[in-house]
């Protein structure tokens, strides 16, 4: 027994051994069913909220990688054809020469006033001696590079500089970054006019004859906040002289999507070239879906009949593990097993000292790596001269280690596959790219590893061999949960539905960390995106919660278990839910400015008796059940008609007598005396279930509107989405009559426009995420895409290229806020029809 066990050991070693020497021949077995749609932005590399990448235009090649930041997290990739090369992923990003720095990079000198100036503020021969004297950037205390303090109204600033020296030839760009409302002038001319809105590092290119030819020079600049955090920066800069190498692009033929893959297909020349984009986060094997390995894969075939010499260069740098590019890195070469890598990091390494919202990790290493034999390479060496290397002779060779600072000499981590004579078999690879954080939350003063390193007795190195071994498996699971995805989506709300739900399940997950707590109990704690870099909202979970309800209730636990610890440790105190336990990635207790009591008390008893609807058990609210009963007793003494207070919405301001939060409210209740039910406790069921009933009652006579439901009870003529409806047909709880939601839905189709529904009567803006939950109020798949194809084409004709915004306007699709958030998790929830 003990000879055939050793025997079948060794057969499995030598095969994965095998598996993992023969990069060059690896095979994808199964293709995933993918669909074609114009993405805001493409999803590349999705690991958690830090190592995150995308492609934020219609060609692969168009413009550099960027993070969802919008920072550069630089990929490049190109095919040598018989001596000719073609770029097909990333851009080269040419150094800028600094004209007038952003804070981050050097505090800056200006004149400012919180109060409303004289006309001509603007114009350059104002007089702006009674203004105060400050540095930028100017911002909410602690705000990205903010270095006065200013987080509330409006500010004016007026930034004096000499010409600077530019030849005729260079272009000048102004940077800058605004929250909310920003104009700006150069020289009494204005370039810049947002509106109400927020966007961080957006470059625009100007033109240099604004500037006097000599003498002094005026950028002034109006910023308005409404709300949240304050901030405003701007800058100019100029290219250096330096020519790009990878020049001649290859044709991109097409551009596909399914949940874990992006797939692009390019001519270059007499091949063509297929590439994907692989992250196996597969929600059902928690130890994949945190595992910190994401895959590129590659297959070339003749298109002529002739045979031609191929060699494929893909590129990274040290940005990936930069918070910016001031910093000093090191990289180096290293080998795990059959596996080489490449590894960069910050020299300072600062695990865990940074928090906030426009954030990346400057702790912990990238690394590229790829199985090695004697057809693959490795290199670390200057950034232009590898790719000059590459294009003469189709290898790279480099230094075993390098530190650089990359704003002044940009390294490159190159990795290049001679796959020699290609006709019209294919030849085909793999490149893993990879995070090791090594600290990733602290959680209540305890730091904590993620989840794949098994409390830290996994290493990146064992983590790298594994993703080699298990490549095609990986691949083939993957695909094989794609295709279900599809399929279940198709089925249940159509080709568009299923457009958004492939295009959210990325980004969703993307935007958490898996970890454990000292006691071993899962967290998935999530990142308000571009929202205030909270970690483990509550009202974040809650629209997010569809996606993992379906596909794993394990991981919607681990985005609860942090605020039922908060309650039941004795660390929040208020008879209320905590809205936060921090801001990412600290998560040490909540720092949110304001309380949200209705809100989050509902969303986390509605939550857990989603869970249990989802599992046929109420285990898990036993355990917990004091916290929930305190929660929903708060719902029934304050939920009917709320106080002044934020929902969600809490961008829309404070606001009582919310129709929509007194359904969340009820469903509170109702979602109690469900779980009560389930546990046998059915005095306290019939009560609380009754209440709901009754309060639903209530509601409807004060809320009545004629034909539909208002948006405040004390006031007639308006109108909201009441997505929170949406758990009584669910989990079919019975508390409100079914031409409630009916009425509602009748009414909202009278009030669309072009890109959807808004969220209520106030504005024109809305949340995707609602807009689903509201679709699914309907009775039928028909009045259900209604609501849906609007929403498809937002989301395919936006002008903003970022990772999907779910608040955007519904006449234009432009992006009001946030972006790469995890609530698009929330566009799954027509799945959760039984």
């Amino acid at each position: 027994m003990q000879t055939k066990l050793y025997l079948s050991l060794m057969v499995i070693a030598a095969g994965l051994f095998l598996s993992a020497c023969q990069q060059s021949t690896a095979k994808i077995e199964k293709n995933p069913v993918t669909t074609e749609l114009r993405a805001p932005a493409y999803p590349l590399i999705t690991i958690d909220p830090y190592t995150s990448a995308w492609s934020m235009t219609d060609e692969l090649y168009g413009e550099p990688v960027k993070h969802w930041t919008e920072e550069t997290h630089s990929l490049i990739g190109a095919i040598r054809v018989d001596g000719q090369v073609y770029r097909f992923l990333g851009k080269e990003d040419i150094p800028w020469k600094t004209l007038l720095p952003l804070s981050k990079e050097e505090a800056w000198q200006a004149k400012y006033t919180n109060s409303s100036p004289a006309n001509g503020w603007e114009q350059n021969d104002f007089d702006d001696q009674a203004w105060q004297a400050g540095t930028g950037a100017f911002g909410t205390p602690g705000h990205q590079a903010a270095k006065t303090d200013w987080d509330s109204g409006d500010i004016w600033v007026r930034r004096e500089f000499d010409t600077p020296e530019l030849a005729p030839t260079d272009p000048l760009y102004l940077v800058y970054f605004h929250d909310d409302d920003f104009e700006l002038y150069l020289n009494g001319k204005e370039i810049v006019n947002t509106g109400n809105r927020a966007r961080r590092d957006v470059v625009l290119k100007i033109d240099a004859s604004l500037l006097n030819e000599s003498g002094k020079n005026v950028l002034a600049a109006h910023c308005r906040d409404r709300g949240g955090e304050a901030y405003v920066d701007f800058g100019l800069f100029t290219e250096i002289d330096q020519k790009r190498v990878f020049t001649q692009t290859a044709k991109q033929t097409k551009v596909s999507l399914s949940a874990t893959q992006t797939h692009y297909e390019f001519t270059c020349g007499p091949v063509d070239l297929k590439l994907q984009f692989v992250s196996p986060l597969l929600p059902g094997d928690l130890d994949l879906l945190s595992r910190p390995v994401n895959y590129i894969n590659y297959q070339v075939v003749s298109n002529d009949g002739a045979e031609h010499e191929v060699q494929v260069y893909i590129e990274a740098t040290p940005e990936w593990a930069v918070n910016e590019p001031t910093q000093d890195v090191e990289i180096t070469k290293g080998q795990a097993g059959e596996v080489g890598f490449l590894k960069a990091g910050t020299i300072e390494q600062p695990v865990l000292q940074k928090k906030g919202d426009n954030i990346r990790i400057d702790w912990g290493y990238v690394y590229l790596a790829a199985n090695q034999n004697e057809n693959t390479s490795l290199a670390i060496g200057d950034y232009f001269e590898t790719k000059d290397a590459f294009t003469q002779s189709g290898t790279v060779a480099g230094e075993s280690s390098m530190t650089a600072r990359p704003s002044k000499q940009m390294p490159a981590m190159a990795f290049v596959d001679n796959l020699g004579t290609v006709s019209s078999d294919e030849a085909s690879g793999y490149v893993m790219l990879a995070y090791d954080d090594l600290e990733s939350i602290q959680y209540f003063g305890d730091n904590l590893k993620g989840w794949w390193t098994k409390e830290g007795t996994v290493t990146i190195n064992d983590a790298l061999e594994a993703a080699s071994a298990e490549y095609s498996q990986v691949m083939n699971r993957s695909t094989e949960f794609d295709n279900q995805l599809w399929d279940e989506t198709v089925k249940a709300g159509g080709k568009n539905y299923a457009d958004l739900c492939v295009l959210a399940f990325r980004q969703s997950i993307a935007a958490h960390k898996l970890v454990k707590d000292t006691q071993g109990n899962i967290l998935f704690l999530s990142k308000e995106n571009f929202s205030n870099g909270s970690i483990g909202t509550v009202d974040v979970t809650y629209p997010s919660a569809p996606l993992y309800l379906k596909y794993n209730p394990d991981l919607l636990k681990g985005m609860l278990n942090p605020i039922f610890y908060y309650t039941e440790s004795g660390k929040w105190t208020k008879p209320f839910a905590a809205h936060d336990v921090g801001t990412y990635p600290l998560a040490n207790g909540q720092t949110y400015g304001g309380d949200m009591p209705v809100e989050e008390s509902g969303n986390m008893v509605i939550l857990t008796a989603a869970i249990a609807e989802m599992e046929g058990n109420a285990d898990y609210a036993a355990e917990h059940w004091e916290a929930l009963t305190t929660w929903a007793n708060y719902l029934l003494e304050n939920g009917l008609d709320p106080e002044n207070q934020l929902c969600t919405d809490d961008f829309a301001g404070h606001f009582a007598h919310n129709v929509n939060l007194s359904v969340k409210a009820i469903m509170g209740i109702a979602s109690y005396g469900r779980l009560a039910k389930m546990l046998g406790k059915d005095e306290v069921a019939e009560k609380y279930t009754s209440e709901a009933k009754r309060m639903a009652q209530e509601w409807m006579k004060m809320a009545d509107d004629g034909d539909h439901y208002r948006l405040t009870f004390d006031k007639p003529g308006t109108w909201s989405q009441k997505y929170n409806l949406v758990w009584d047909k669910l989990m079919n709880l019975d508390i409100f009559p079914a031409e409630v939601a009916q009425t509602e839905i009748a009414y909202y189709l009278t009030k669309q426009n072009k890109y959807g529904l808004p969220l209520d009567n106030r504005r024109t803006y809305t949340k995707s995420d609602w807009i689903v939950w509201t679709a699914t109020l309907a009775d039928d798949k028909e009045t259900f895409q209604k609501f849906i194809d609007p929403l498809h084409a937002y989301v395919t004709e936006t002008p903003d290229r970022v990772p999907m915004s779910d608040w955007y306007e519904t006449p234009s699709a432009e992006q009001v806020g946030f972006q790469a958030r995890s609530v698009v998790g929330g566009y799954f929830i027509k799945l959760l029809e039984k």
